[in-house]
């Protein structure tokens, strides 16, 4: 029972760790909606990387068509201005 307890309290700091891995500059609001959004789709779909927070993350974009539209929404909120940046530097 306290194993599933610490077991639980690692995977939800690493996932807040990890929904801030997918912004380059993240704000506590990102953190908080990420981590509500996203943590049941990091464990049912990623918990076996736990608690690696680089392995969760890269699971979490490999995962991308299989996650909730709520934490897919977070993913694509946060991606945006990484997309804006690779087209600047593109052109």
């Amino acid at each position: 029972m306290i194993f599933r307890r610490i077991s639980r309290a690692a995977l939800f700091s690493a996932v807040a760790v990890a929904a801030t891995a997918f912004s380059a500059s993240p704000g506590p609001a990102f953190a908080s909606d990420a981590q509500q959004m996203c943590t049941g789709d990091a464990m049912r779909l990623c918990g076996h990387e736990i608690p690696n927070v680089q392995r969760i993350t890269a699971c979490m974009h490999k995962q991308r068509a299989n996650v909730s539209p709520g934490c897919r929404a977070v993913m694509d909120r946060d991606n945006i201005p990484a997309r804006r940046r690779a087209a600047a530097a593109g052109e």
